[in-house]
């Protein structure tokens, strides 16, 4: 991938979680982005509640998902990390 596809797949990715934040800090959580891989996988790690919560996987597909599916199309799939 193009650093600057990338780079303006990072910036799509960063404004859904911002506008996903209030959501996911009323329940004491929150997601960060951790990458982009080359092949347009976005990688997220679940913080806080959303860390162990049973949820989360609904979390990511009802809501991060689904809004990239709308901000930037061109993402493959989301994936939580931990580390």
């Amino acid at each position: 991938m193009i650093e600057s596809k990338k780079q303006e797949i990072i910036e799509k990715v960063n404004n859904t979680l911002d506008q996903l934040r209030p959501f996911l800090h009323a329940d004491g959580g929150d997601m960060e982005l951790v990458d982009v891989t080359n092949d347009a996988v976005v990688q997220v790690r679940l913080l806080g509640a959303c860390s162990d919560c049973s949820m989360s996987a609904m979390t990511l597909k009802a809501g991060l998902v689904d809004a990239l599916k709308t901000a930037a199309p061109e993402v493959k799939s989301v994936e939580a990390v931990s580390f």
